[in-house]
């Protein structure tokens, strides 16, 4: 019985973090009515940063080994700055449909990587349910009913190509770094230096009409800088370390089905019935390649 409760919590830590990451789009859009991208990063990062001042002693740790800013750097710099740098334009210029296309490849992206420098295996239900998750969000986002056209579909792809590179390097190191450091260790490396990286955007929010930030504005930025840019990494690098980095990225294929649905409750955006059998079937690849070799 303990040993079940030790496996399924980091699956359950990591469906988490996925969950706050897909509601981040609907918060998003919401705020993106009256902010500038740039603004919103700075005010959550910042909402983030707030938050980790109780913890702040663990963000150097004790345990720091010589040189492990060589890979401390990268993997902050890989996320959260390029990561939402690159995804945060790339969605200027390219359709979210292509968009989810371009994300559903994360997961082989971090297959492959972790093969070669982390010596992880592939099994066999989990390139099944790999090529299902990838397949269903495939799916899901052809299935979506485009509100308006790429202004440069192919810049818009390749910035989010980029973003995809940031988030696999980011899990790679982020795998690496857990076994000598805290999660909460490196989520606020993460938040710390997302601080230091946005903080141009002080002078957008300085120039904003202050009429804008109404009570529901602030909620939303609590929420996003708290739970979407605090907890879901923590959450996101506490699973990681317990498992498999290509087990772990197959959960990313998640976050586009969170997302419409969240949308259809919240916002009132379509729901149509091929999105929800697309749905199903990055369910069914993500439970797939949960399985244990062995297991039907």
């Amino acid at each position: 019985m303990i040993s079940q409760v030790k496996n399924i919590l980091p699956v359950l830590s990591i469906l988490g973090a996925v969950f706050l990451w897909g509601s981040s789009f609907s918060a998003m859009r919401l705020l993106l009515m009256d902010l500038s991208p740039f603004a919103v990063m700075f005010c959550r990062i910042s909402i983030a940063f707030l938050f980790i001042i109780p913890i702040s002693r663990k963000i150097i740790p004790k345990s720091y080994v010589k040189g492990d800013w060589k890979i401390i750097l990268p993997m902050v710099l890989f996320q959260p700055c390029l990561y939402f740098l690159f995804e945060t334009n790339a969605l200027t210029y390219t359709t979210s449909s292509q968009a989810g296309i371009i994300s559903a490849c994360l997961p082989l992206m971090v297959a492959v990587t972790a093969w070669m420098f982390l010596s992880e295996s592939i099994r066999k239900k989990t390139v099944v349910g790999l090529v299902l998750s990838i397949t269903g969000v495939v799916l899901l986002t052809l299935f979506q009913s485009q509100g308006s056209t790429a202004s440069r579909p192919i810049l818009g792809n390749f910035l989010e190509m980029l973003a995809m590179g940031s988030a696999c390097g980011n899990m790679i190191l982020v795998k690496k770094l857990s076994a000598r450091y805290d999660t909460w260790s490196l989520t606020g490396m993460q938040v710390c230096g997302g601080m230091l990286f946005f903080l141009p955007g002080v002078v957008q929010v300085s120039q904003t009409d202050p009429s804008v930030f109404t009570t529901k504005v602030i909620v939303i930025l609590i929420y996003l800088g708290v739970c979407v840019s605090f907890f879901s990494f923590g959450l996101y690098n506490w699973g990681i370390s317990k498992i498999e980095a290509s087990r772990a990225s197959i959960f990313i294929n998640l976050i586009p089905v969170t997302a419409i649905t969240l949308g259809w409750l919240i916002l009132g955006e379509t729901l149509n019935v091929k999105q929800i059998l697309a749905a199903g079937i990055v369910i069914a690849g993500v439970i797939i390649s949960n399985q244990k070799q062995g297991q039907k």
